[in-house]
């Protein structure tokens, strides 16, 4: 590992295409677009139709629906919010893990993204996972920290009405950073009941929410907010103080319903970063310590969304349009000495950007012969607009040089159709193409680093199911995709470090293509199983670097595997869950002595009872455990395996409801991450040690809850 910091910290986005037209065309296609749109739904409706005067009813989804008939893959699927408040979870972000295959760690404070990792992919901090909520994209392209960056502390987890997913590049509405897999947060519209909840655990944990709704006719107003402090298990006080808002406004109509959504987060955190395994054995170093005590950062979000659908006779429209401010101040320290051994290796990356896009789809549905056939089509816009992108070498949190400042405007547009046809009671097809534009503008403190590039990409996708038999059905996919690089490394020249010396360009899209077979069977009562095999190949990979606090372009790689997923209702109030992921993963060509991809899991098992209904005691105990994994190409490092349970317990009323959750319950010494290459501590070699860095798993903890509903 290159015993410097790099400064180009590589990317990835999400859909929508250029056509090379100046951006002021791109809004105003998309503008007049929406005006027609919006005029022939409101023409098109009875002027007599009288005013509705309740909301429309809630349908709950979840793990337990039959999506046969209806869903488009094997590895297609739905979790509700019954599901999502049974689990006892650490972190916010481990509400993906309802997702079968998924596995969510940190690497450092609990302010930052979280580790992501899917179908043998080391997605570091979002990259090759698409993450939305409520149409706003969460990953940020050409991120100070790393291609991709997704977030999810701002979200409220009592506000999550469900989660959809999909996995492989098979959806035609989804572009950038998806071909491992896409999933959406979707919020409600208005809350089931009001409630205020508060949370007391150890390591000073705290948490309070609160949030309701006022109906008035067909308008609804749901609020929440939310506030978190901890100080996690760590001899440095974590003192994270997490502040949460959301303001939701929907009403529906006859033919239409609007929402207008506002948001706002903010944290502040202090940072134990992973530390070196062999001051931990040594005894120099506890294994909950530090080496740089001043590690941390803080980072504030705020969004306005519109969302509308507006449903005519034999077609619907769905209009969204967002709009983020979004910062983030991050320092981190994880080769300790190795660069500067007097003032040490820490850096500074900071972020600060306004995102703007938007979405317009359309569907006919129509009979046919045989069956029905149902065609969408869409663009989708987006525009980051980063103001500060930086790098600079701190001591303390003191800044002492700058690596590199740029700003970035990076423009993109997209349009997609798709057609699903029932052609007869047992075949359906869906087809869809993409096509994807891409303006990358960078404005460098060293100007041979600055310019302009455009790039675009196509993305053809097809299905095949056959069935129902006996509530089975059968799938086959087959698709292309991408994910896009650090808007940086498309324009650079040389390295901001020197200032001389050549650097080679990245591909602005990198492509991905993948196919899956599978099967969906709900042929016994409350039992919905799917099993599916499928395999995905990467023209270029992003990998951790660690000097870098990001990601870089590494080789072309392979992978392929099986998965298995079962949800079982076995009665009212027993729930019962296990999922088994397999994964071979590989580069394709020989890559720093061997062929193997560093973090890539191999075996992922989940498994869960949830018992409980209505009055009375309820619980949940929950297993999780993810393979050992190579931490170089050829294989001679390795990290162990980990295993984690948690438990639940509590007993609800009308109105009340208490509980107890312990996590990691075995209280095992597990790796929340682990990573190989070079550091220095003090008195080391000047080439530093190669070793393994690990960031621990949080011991046995404990949470307590309450909460009263009205």
């Amino acid at each position: 590992m290159a015993a410097r910091l790099r400064p180009t910290l590589r990317f990835t986005m999400h859909s929508p295409l250029i056509f090379r037209a100046s951006t002021r065309h791109v809004l105003l296609t998309f503008i007049a677009c929406t005006a027609t749109a919006l005029r022939a739904q409101i023409s098109a409706a009875p002027a007599d139709t009288p005013p509705a005067t309740q909301l429309a009813p809630f349908v709950v989804q979840g793990r337990g629906t039959d999506l046969v008939g209806t869903a488009a893959s094997a590895s297609q699927g739905i979790v509700g919010a019954t599901e999502l408040d049974a689990r006892p979870f650490l972190r916010r972000g481990e509400l993906l893990e309802v997702i079968p295959g998924v596995v969510i760690t940190q690497h450092s404070g609990d302010g930052k993204a979280n580790q992501y990792f899917l179908r043998g992919f080391n997605l570091d901090h979002g990259t090759d996972l698409s993450i939305a909520a409520d149409g706003m994209p969460v990953n940020m392209r050409s991120h100070a920290h790393g291609q991709g960056y997704a977030d999810l502390n701002f979200l409220i987890p009592e506000m999550v009405r469900q989660v959809d997913f999909n996995k492989g590049p098979f959806f035609a509405e989804v572009g950038d950073f998806s071909a491992a897999g896409a999933t959406e947060f979707r919020q409600f519209d208005a809350l089931p009941r009001n409630f205020v909840s508060m949370t007391l655990g150890d390591q000073n944990f705290a948490r309070f929410a609160a949030g309701g709704t006022q109906r008035d006719g067909a308008v609804a107003t749901t609020g929440a907010l939310e506030f978190t402090h901890d100080d996690g298990p760590w001899l440095l006080k974590e003192d994270s103080n997490r502040f949460n808002g959301v303001v939701r406004r929907a009403w529906m109509g006859a033919n239409a319903d609007y929402r207008l959504t506002a948001m706002a987060y903010r944290a502040k955190w202090r940072s134990t970063d992973q530390i070196p395994l062999r001051a931990v054995e040594a005894g120099t170093l506890e294994r909950f310590g530090n080496i740089d005590p001043t590690d941390g950062g803080d980072s504030d979000r705020a969004s306005l969304s519109f969302d509308a659908t507006l449903k005519g006779a034999d077609a619907t429209t769905r209009l969204n349009a967002y709009a983020i401010y979004y910062r983030l101040n991050l320092f981190s320290n994880f080769t300790y000495f190795l660069d500067d051994p007097v003032n040490g290796d820490q850096f500074n990356q900071r972020d600060r950007r306004v995102v703007v896009g938007g979405a317009l789809t359309r569907t006919w549905s129509a009979p046919r012969a045989g069956g029905t056939s149902e065609t969408t089509v869409g663009v989708q816009t987006r525009g980051d607009f980063i103001g500060e992108l930086s790098l600079h070498r701190t001591a303390r949190r003191v800044r002492l040089a700058t690596v590199r400042d740029d700003s970035v405007d990076e423009l993109s547009a997209g349009v997609f159709a798709k057609n699903e046809t029932r052609w007869s009671e047992w075949l359906r097809t869906e087809a869809g193409l993409r096509a994807d534009g891409y303006r990358f503008k960078v404005k460098s403190d060293n100007a041979r680093n600055s310019g302009t590039r455009l790039a675009d990409i196509f993305s053809p996708k097809v299905g095949v199911v056959l069935g129902p038999w006996a509530q089975t059905e059968f799938y086959l996919n087959a698709g292309t995709g991408f994910h896009s690089n650090d808007a940086r490394g498309t324009t650079i020249r040389v390295d901001p470090a020197d200032g001389v010396t050549p650097v080679d360009r990245v591909t602005p899209l990198v492509r991905s293509r993948g196919a899956e077979a599978g099967v969906r069977t709900a042929v016994v009562p409350g039992l919905v199983t799917t099993l599916s095999f499928w395999a995905l190949d990467l023209d270029s990979e992003l990998v951790f670097v660690g000097d870098a606090g990001g990601t870089e372009p590494s080789g072309r790689t392979r992978r392929y595997g099986v998965e298995l997923a079962n949800y079982w209702r076995a009665t009212r109030w027993l729930a019962l869950d296990a999922d088994v992921s397999l994964t071979h993963a590989r580069y394709r060509d020989v890559t720093g002595g061997g062929t193997q991809i560093a973090n890539s899991i191999a075996t992922v098992v989940t498994a869960g009872a949830t018992v409980g209904a209505g009055e009375g005691w309820f619980g949940a105990a929950r297993l999780r455990m993810f393979g050992p994994q190579p931490l170089n190409e050829d294989n001679s490092v390795r990290a162990p395996s980990s295993t984690t349970v948690n438990l639940r317990l509590g007993w609800r009323a009308k109105n009340w409801e208490v509980s107890l959750d312990v996590l990691n319950a075995l209280d095992r010494a597990n790796y929340d991450i682990a990573y190989a290459y070079a550091s220095r501590l003090r008195g080391e070699p000047a080439a530093g040690v190669g070793d393994v860095h690990f960031h621990p798993a949080e011991p046995r903890t404990w949470r307590v809850s309450a909460t009263r509903r009205f």
